[in-house]
This record gives C-alpha cells, structure tokens and sequence, in this order.
C-alpha cells in the first residue's frame, strides 16, 4: 500500500543482530530523535521510514524479506555505502558544514574523491527510487540530514507530484567554505537540496549560510528554521531508571561532595573537548581556590574511529586528561574523571548532578546535550556555551556565553559559573529548561508536516 507520510534517513528506528544460529533479533533504535520520529510517524496511517540496511544483520533481515511494519531497509552494497558514509559524508560534508578543514593539507579533490562521489550519488539515487515506488499520490516526504543531500532532487524529477522537504542536522558551509568543493560537485550538492519544497535547519545562522551559498528562489524552495528541543517527560524517565541511579551513588562516591563540571560529547573534532580540558587546566592553575573542591566529569564517547583523524584525537583527549590529573591530582582528588565509553546511564547520572555543563563546540548544528542537562539536573547547573552551538541561539540569555578558541575567557567562565549564587543558578535552570523543551521531537516533526501541507 503506498504511503502518505515517508521519512528518510541514513538510520533507521531499529537495527537487527544476527545470532550465530542464524535467529535475527530486532532491537529499537535509542536517541530522542528516533523516538520522537517514531512516536510522531505512529500518529500518521500508512506511514513510512526508508533507511540504509548498516549492519550484516540488517542486510539479511532485507534479503530474507523480514520487516518491521512501517519500515523499510534499503540493502545497499557495502563498499558503495562505506564510500557515501564515509568517504563522502563523514569525510567532505561534514567537514564542510563544520568549517574543520586543516587547509594547507586538506580538502584534496582527486580520482579517489571522485570515485567515492559517484557513490554518494547512487546512494542517494536508491533512497529517491526507493521513495518514489512507495509514495501515495501528493505524499508528504521528509529528507533527513546531510547524508541524502541529493535526494529531493532525484526524487523532484522521479516524482514531480510530491511534497518533498529535507531537513539538515548539522550546520550549513558558509559560501567561501561550500566553494571548495569543485565546481560541479557543488552544483550537484545545492540543486539536489533545491529540489525540495521546504529546506529546514536548526537555527537562523545556518538557514542564513544556505540562503547566501545557494541562492534559493523562495517561491519555490522555501527555507525554513525548526529548533529541535527535547522531551522533558521522557528524558526525565529516561534519567531515573534504576541502572541511571546505580551510576549515580558511584558518581557521587567518587565526587565526594565536591561540585561538578560536566560535559558530555562524542569525540568529534567539532567539539571542541581539547580546547575545554585546556580551560579546565586554566581554571585550576589561575584560581587555585577550585583545586580540590571541583571535579570534572568528561564523557567523550568514540566516534568514527574507522577514521585515523577521530582515532588521534580520541587519543589526544585521554593523553591531556592525564596531564591534568598528574599536574594537580592529590591522594584524595582526581580533577578530571573522564569516561571514553559509550555509557548512556552514565551520561545521565552526570547530568543530574551538573553544577555547571561544558558545552562548548566550535560548530555545532544544535548540540541537544546543552538541552538535555538543564532538564534533568537536580540542583540547577550553570550553563557554559560556545557562541558556536545551535543551542546559542535559544539559550544564550541564560548561558555563560564564550568564544570557542578562547581558552582563557572559558576558564573565567567556568570560575563565574561554579561560583554562581544557588538562587540564580535555580532560575537561569528553569528558564533554560523552558526553552530546550519549547518544539520536542514530535512536535518538530509535526511543524515540518504542517510546512508542507501549505
């Protein structure tokens, strides 16, 4: 039966392991964003979510002809997807959209790039096929993220009848970093996002950074800014579960009562998490009063580490963790705890007891983390943000707002945020909780169905 409703995206809301015995086992995808996708696709009949099979699992669930009502993987050839993902995705667009480039010594645009961008292309080709076959008659699709850039416009011309929009998660290349790409490829790239009805992005700086890139007529292609926030009853859920309290008495034990900064982060290279250790390190060496009585809780999960930049800097974040700690760690006091599992319980018990979150990405499309901590934290904590996060623009009011680079003026943040009267740390909490909560996932999701219906 063809669909109203269709979302696509690189991940999909469940993922399928394969036991040695050859059963295959579902299991739901985690995150707000899965769920608040999947919580608002179950309000819509016959809705759709098309994804990329991504692991061997997957891949036989599809070749089996095993599915979850409502989804649909796309098996797609591995060495086709790996060069999308991560020659193409991971390894250009991204550092595109987050202005990384180390420019004496990359971007390098040869044969190799070309070849995985035929990739990319034909990535993006089945998911616009794949669409189209599933479509009902005037369906509404919503395009998720930088990896299906090129989708709209293949499926424009596929499927002229549709209401089509896409919505990026990660910032949009300021023209002079989008002009690196060659030429061609950067044609490509914006008239396949020109294809849609509706382009949507966090936040007003990065619709701003398409409109100036890619010249939109609005007529046609309207641009468009949904803030996604966070779901406060079920993030709260999510933080009280017994695992998140067992955590928690650990984390206080080695705390032992004395105030936290927090940061929670996968160990890309956007997040700045170096540059934070630094003003950590600052913070202890200009205003020794902290020492002993602060401790720092630095979840920095791994993140691509198939690629050998990711893995350096991984490497780089627990080397400078452990200066620190050697610099001025006592018998009794370790200054920096930081944690390079992927421990989700973990990561909540730390939000509940931040007296201050360290959110400080040089360029970040939302960054929901600076979100998240302000709702679960039981004292109230003080909020130090990068004038890079997507969360700057709504939370700045109630932030301590820093220059990502300065390493300084970030450890004078910190000092005024753990030294920030308990009353005032209460209400900036409270107003900042309000904010992060103001368009939750299914309601994101339902403001991009309204956009198109217009």
């Amino acid at each position: 039966m063809a669909s109203q409703v269709l979302v696509a995206a690189n991940r999909g809301p469940l993922s399928y392991d394969l036991s040695a015995d050859g059963t295959l086992d579902a299991r739901r995808g985690g995150g707000g964003l899965v769920s608040g996708l999947s919580a608002a696709l179950a309000q819509q009949p016959d809705a759709l979510w098309i994804c990329a099979a991504l692991s061997d699992g997957d891949r036989e669930a599809v070749r089996r002809g095993v599915s979850e009502p409502g989804v649909r993987m796309l098996d797609i050839d591995p060495a086709v997807y790996d060069d999308a993902y991560n020659g193409i995705a991971n390894s250009v667009l991204w550092f595109t959209h987050h202005h990384l480039y180390d420019s004496p010594r990359t971007p390098v645009f040869d044969a190799r790039f070309r070849e995985q961008w035929q990739s990319y292309t034909a990535y993006n080709q089945a998911f616009a096929e794949a669409l189209a076959h599933e479509a009902a008659e005037g369906a509404r699709v919503l395009v998720q993220d930088y990896h299906l850039a090129l989708v709209p416009g293949a499926l424009r011309e596929l499927r002229p009848d549709l209401r089509i929009a896409h919505f990026t998660h990660t910032p949009w290349a300021a023209p002079e970093f989008l002009d690196m790409l060659p030429g061609d490829v950067r044609e490509q790239l914006v008239q396949g996002m020109l294809g849609a009805d509706v382009v949507g992005f966090h936040t007003t700086a990065w619709a701003d950074s398409f409109r100036a890139g890619a010249r939109p007529d609005e007529e046609r292609t309207r641009v468009a800014v949904f803030p996604l926030g966070v779901d406060a009853d079920e993030l709260r859920a999510l933080a009280h579960r017994p695992e998140v309290d067992e955590k928690l008495a650990g984390l206080r034990e080695e705390v032992a009562g004395r105030k936290t900064v927090v940061r929670v982060d996968r160990t890309e290279l956007s997040k700045n998490i170096l540059r934070g250790l630094l003003a950590y390190r600052e913070l202890l060496t200009v205003h020794p009063e902290w020492r002993g009585e602060v401790v720092h809780l630095a979840s920095a999960y791994p993140s691509r580490q198939d690629l050998e930049a990711y893995r350096s800097y991984t490497a780089a974040v627990r080397e400078l963790a452990d200066e620190v700690n050697a610099e001025f760690g006592t018998p009794d006091w370790q200054p920096v705890l930081v944690s390079v599992q992927d421990d989700f319980s973990r990561s909540l018990a730390a939000y509940r007891m931040a007296d201050v979150a360290l959110v400080n990405p040089v360029r970040d499309g939302m960054n929901l983390v600076a979100k998240e901590i302000p709702v679960v934290s039981e004292a109230g904590c003080a909020l130090v943000l990068s004038t890079g996060a997507g969360a700057y623009e709504e939370l700045r009011e109630q932030a301590l707002t820093v220059n990502p680079y300065d390493v300084s003026a970030t450890a004078e943040a910190l000092h005024a945020a753990l030294a920030m009267p308990a009353a005032e740390r209460a209400d900036r909490t409270k107003r900042l909780a309000a904010a992060a909560t103001a368009l939750p996932p299914s309601a994101w999701f339902e403001a991009q169905l309204t956009a198109l219906s217009r």
